[in-house]
């Protein structure tokens, strides 16, 4: 570690890339932990709810920007889910 800081004693061009990696390495992780953490459908154990799809709230927009969303629901799977339970 102390040769990183010797290093970049020696050659302060690299000061910035550093820098730059760092935060871009912080900003990578914590978004994926952000996602992780709040979307409903990512998962991680498949084997206690294999289909997430099917709890996710319709009045809930899921994108990061939604323009004139309209839910209906489909017909044919509404059928599908009454038969099947």
């Amino acid at each position: 570690m102390s040769g990183f800081f010797q290093l970049l004693r020696k050659k302060k061009e690299l000061i910035p890339l550093v820098g730059i990696m760092a935060f871009a390495a912080t900003g990578a992780t914590s978004a994926s932990l952000y996602f992780l953490l709040t979307k409903p459908d990512v998962i991680l154990n498949k084997t206690t709810n294999p289909e997430p799809w099917e709890r996710l709230d319709p009045s809930k927009p899921q994108k990061l920007i939604t323009i004139n969303q309209q839910w209906k629901p489909v017909e044919e799977l509404e059928l599908v889910k009454r038969i099947t339970k």
